[in-house]
Order: C-alpha cells, then structure tokens, then sequence
C-alpha cells in the first residue's frame, strides 16, 4: 500500500505553525496554535486508520480467482454435439427472431388503424360542412320547384296560345285550298258539260267566281316570281298555294309578338339562379362533383329532364320546326345541357357509366318531340315542300344523334313516326284529286279542263315526292305503300294511262322515276322491279311499244331507261328480242 505523507519536508515546528495557523503578534498565541495544530493531526491519523480497515475488509470478502486443475477430466466433445447445440442456438434465435417480426407487424398494423382513425376523424370534422350544403341543396331545389310549379300556368297558357296561332293559320290555308279545289272542280265540270255557270253549291255564284279569280291571281303572282328566279323544273300545281294576304299577315304577326312579349315577361321576377339553366345545373354539378355518391343514389339525372321542361319550353315558343328557323343545336339551353351531359368529370366522380350522359337524350324525348307531334298532327302541311324537307332533316337529325336507344326512346319515336303516317294518309285521302275528262277536252292544253286536270296531277305527283322523303325514317313497307299502292297506282297512273304516249307522258313518268328513293333498287335480284311498280312498268312497256312503232326512237330509248332504273331488267330484255333492238342492249348494265 502506498504511504501517505502527512507533510512535506520536515520543518521547524514554528514553520509550520506559521503555514497552518494565524499568525499573532504577541508571544501567548503560539500555545494556542500548537494545541489546535495537535488536534488535527490526531484527527487524520483516526481517518486514516479507518479508510485502511475498510480496504482490508474488502479485500477479504472478494473470492479468489479458481485455478485450473489439470487433473480433472472433461466430457468428450464430438462435432455431432457442436453441431446440434448451434443448431439448438439458431433455433431458439429465429423463434426469437419471428416473436419480433410480429410484434413489428402488430405495431404497423397499429399504424395503419391509427391513420384510418385520424382520417375518420378529420372527415367527421367536416361534417359540418357537409350538413350544411346538403340544408342548401335541399332548400334550393324546394325554392326552384315551388317557383316553377307557380310559373307552369302561365307557361302553358302561352304555349297553348303560341301553337294555337300557328294551327289556325293551317288549318285557315287547307280549309281556303280545299274550298278552292271544290268550287273549281264544279265550275269545270259544269264547263265541260256545257253550261255557262255552276249550280250554287254552300255559295252564290258571283262569290265563286271572285274566289276563282282570287286564286288565279296568286298562281299568276307566283309565276311571275319564278320567271324572275328562272326557276326550272316547276309546274303548275306544284306550289303549296299558301300565300296570306297582307292584312292576315299582319294580325299573325301582331299576335304572335305579343305571345312572345308576354313569355319575356314570365321569369322577369325570377332570380337568375332559378330560372337560367346554365346555372341550375351549375348547381347540380357542384353536388356531383363533392358527393358523387349521393348524387347518383338521388336519381338526379333522371329527375333534371323533368326539372328543365318547364324553361326549356318557354325557349321553344317562337321554335317552329317546319320554318328553316333557329336550329335546336344552336338554342341556349341546348348548348347548356349538352355541357353537362358531356362534361369531363373529376376522378372522384367519373363512373363508367355515366348517368347524365343520358340527360340530353331524355330532354329530347320528354319536351321536344311531344312538341314536334305535335306540329305534324296540327300544323305540318304534307304538300309543302320546304315544310317536309325541315321536318324530315330534323327528325333524322334528332333519331341519328340524341335520342337513346332505350325503351322510352323508342317509344317516342313510334309515337312521332305514327303521327307522321296518319298525317300524310289523311294528305292523300282529302288533298289528292286528279279528275278524268273527256279526250277532247284535254286535248287542247289551253282548256281549263287541260290546266285543271294537269295542276292536279302535278299536285299529286309533289306530294309522292314529299311522301318518298321519309324513307329511312318511317318503316319502308310503310313508306311503300302509301307512296305506291296508296298513291302513285291508285291516282297518278290513272292519268299517265289516259295520257297520249309522248314527251307530256315521258316527262310524267321521268318525274315519278326521280322521286323513288335508288336504294329500293340496289338489292333487287333476278332483273325484277319491286311488286308495287309492276303496273307502272306495264305502262311503260306500252309506251314504248307505241312510241317505236310511231319511229321516235329517242323517245323509245329514254322510256327503256326508265325501266332500266327501276330494274324491270326482264322487261326491257324482252322488249329488245321483240323488236329486235340490239343497239339498246348496251343500255342495261347502266
């Protein structure tokens, strides 16, 4: 053990006295020091002997390190037994291991419940907010509602009025042209059998006359007018004869600016947000996009057609589809529905079936071809052209393009198509009259009887062609027989028989060959025409046999290809063998 020093270098005890004590100035202080100086050296040397008895004490109580004995002999170890307590090692390590690995999976599960319970939660605290747009969605759609259930009345009074107008101006230029075509049947046939005037007949005769003279003035005023155009390919008869006069003109006009005039007036109180479709399905649009659940869960987009007819219809007031007016593609609220229903959507809200794709489909089908019915049933005038060929571009427009092919759709489809029929039945029941004269007297072209019997073949013959319009839209069987067995064998070929054969004739029959559709014929085999034109190729078998014999060959060649067109080929290539024309057989593969 090491030896402690208690001082340095032995020193005189004055030294140290001095060092350890305070000094004092007078010599009595000095026995006083060397007691307390005493003192403390027996108090570290009592220290000291402690501090050495607790190390002796230690020491004892720690064990002596054991020494290896060589003697003792050790259990034999094979490489067998190092080998099964390594594997018992590895063993017990990965069950160790595995006891961790899932303790690690528990805590990631933990986590993972624990960021969906975060979630949950934040989501709840906006429930709030959800609340309280589904009370705004909710209260907006009963204030939208209530506003449109007040403003229905007015908006089918003005539709009713708006279309009322329009029926009665139809109905006053059919009922006009029928009175017309009855008193100038009378007065021919009363020319015809020799008298000077017609019995009365509902009117005296001086106001017969005065609607005669009335009549032959607006054809004369519409000659002129297409000698000015130099229109060609017209005859007389082929003009719808629905001109008004000026003061009618003026009365319609009137009336009709006031119905509009007062359809401005119908939402003039109405906040936008209720009555402007673009924002209306702002609104829906919002809902759908933030809640697509809940928007599709409600039906919305099988209840906004219903919702939108009310405001869609006062925009269809001044729409008539038999004018070439404003296109339906061109209206606002078409432009506004067709946004929504094309609209892109969100992830969030994109389904693969999209149920508002469907929403201008169905405003089609439930507001715009009830009113297109409509028109056909009340208004549409079968022998007018240009109102035919808006109706049957727009139909085809609207059966192409917007109107679903589900069940409903086909429905009002039928519906409309069924209109359409009966109409244009009704045309060739009440409208078609081709009366039969004597041959003297339409011999001479400058008769009355002559022009009268030719303005109502020509008549006929406008409306077959209007009739052909609607193939590819009403049923071709349909189309058929009103266009060929209804009208062309029944009326028009009746004429063409007791026509002379010649260029009159020929010039008849090209026009009925133009107005039948080419695509009746393409799939026509075994050079047989269709069932319907085997009368009408008879005649014109007979044409030719009697213009070939008269020598006009160029006569009997344009009546050959007439038969070509409608693929009498059977008949033309007997004719050919008949008569020995072989020139003309070049004629039928074209």
């Amino acid at each position: 053990m090491k030896n402690l020093s208690f001082a340095p270098k032995m020193r005189t005890l004055r030294q140290r006295m001095t060092e350890h004590m305070v000094s004092v100035s007078d010599e009595s202080s000095e026995d006083e020091a060397q007691m307390k100086w005493e003192e403390q050296q027996i108090k570290k040397a009592v220290r000291l002997s402690q501090e050495i008895y607790s190390d002796a004490s230690l020491c004892k109580s720690q064990p002596a390190k054991p020494k290896f004995d060589t003697s003792v002999s050790l259990p034999p170890v094979s490489l067998e037994i190092v080998k099964k307590r390594l594997t018992e090692r590895i063993t017990s390590l990965q069950d160790v291991h595995c006891a961790h690995q899932r303790e690690y999976e528990k805590y990631m599960q933990d986590i993972e419940s624990s960021k969906m319970t975060v979630e949950e939660l934040e989501k709840n605290s906006d429930a709030a907010l959800n609340y309280k747009f589904y009370r705004g969605m909710k209260t907006y759609v009963e204030n939208l509602i209530n506003c449109l259930n007040e403003k229905l009345k007015y908006i089918n009074e003005l539709e009713l009025a708006a279309h009322a107008l329009l029926q009665q101006r139809a109905m006053a230029v059919l009922k006009r042209r029928q009175d017309e075509l009855k008193i100038e049947s009378a007065y021919i046939q009363h020319l015809t059998t020799g008298k000077d005037k017609p019995t009365n007949g509902g009117l005296e005769g001086d106001e017969k006359m005065e609607i005669l003279k009335t009549c032959e003035h607006r054809r004369t005023c519409r000659r002129q007018v297409r000698e000015q155009s130099q229109k060609a390919d017209h005859h007389e008869g082929m003009s719808s004869d629905d001109e008004l006069t000026p003061t009618e003109v003026t009365e319609f006009q009137e009336s009709k600016d006031n119905i509009l005039e007062d359809s401005r007036k119908i939402f003039e109180d109405v906040h936008a947000d209720f009555c402007d479709i673009r924002k209306i399905l702002l609104k829906f649009q919002e809902w759908k996009e933030k809640f697509p659940d809940s928007y599709c869960d409600a039906y919305v987009s099988f209840c906004l057609p219903k919702l939108l007819n009310p405001l869609i219809r006062v925009q269809l007031i001044n729409w008539n589809p038999l004018e070439s007016s404003t296109d339906l593609a061109e209206m606002p609220w078409f432009r506004a529905v067709e946004e929504f229903s094309n609209a892109e959507n969100s992830s969030e809200s994109k389904r693969e079936d999209d149920p508002d794709q469907e929403v201008l489909p169905r405003v089609i089908e439930k507001t715009v071809l009830p009113k297109i019915a409509a028109f056909v049933q009340n208004v549409w005038d079968p022998l007018s052209t240009s109102q035919t060929e808006n109706l049957v571009q727009l139909c085809r427009n609207i059966f192409e393009k917007q109107v679903p092919s589900k069940s409903e759709g086909r429905k009002a489809k039928e519906d409309l198509i069924k209109e359409v029929v009966l109409r244009m039945k009704k045309s060739i029941e009440e409208d078609v009259f081709i009366p039969l004269y004597p041959k003297s007297t339409v011999e001479d072209k400058s008769s009355p009887g002559s022009k009268f019997q030719e303005r109502r073949f020509w008549s006929a013959v406008k409306l077959l062609s209007n009739v052909l319009l609607w193939n590819g839209i009403v049923q071709e069987d349909m189309v058929r027989d009103l266009g060929l067995s209804k009208l062309l064998n029944r009326y028009l070929l009746l004429n063409l028989l007791n026509t002379p054969p010649g260029p009159d004739n020929i010039e008849k029959c090209t026009k009925v060959v133009v107005c039948l559709p080419e695509r009746w014929f393409e799939d026509l085999g075994n050079g047989s025409t269709l069932p319907e034109l085997l009368n009408f190729c008879q005649h014109l078998l007979q044409c030719a046999r009697v213009l070939h014999k008269n020598n006009q060959s160029d006569e009997t060649k344009e009546v050959i290809l007439l038969l070509v067109k409608v693929k009498a080929l059977h008949i033309v290539e007997d004719f050919i063998e008949e008569y020995k024309l072989e020139h003309l057989k070049s004629i039928i593969g074209k």
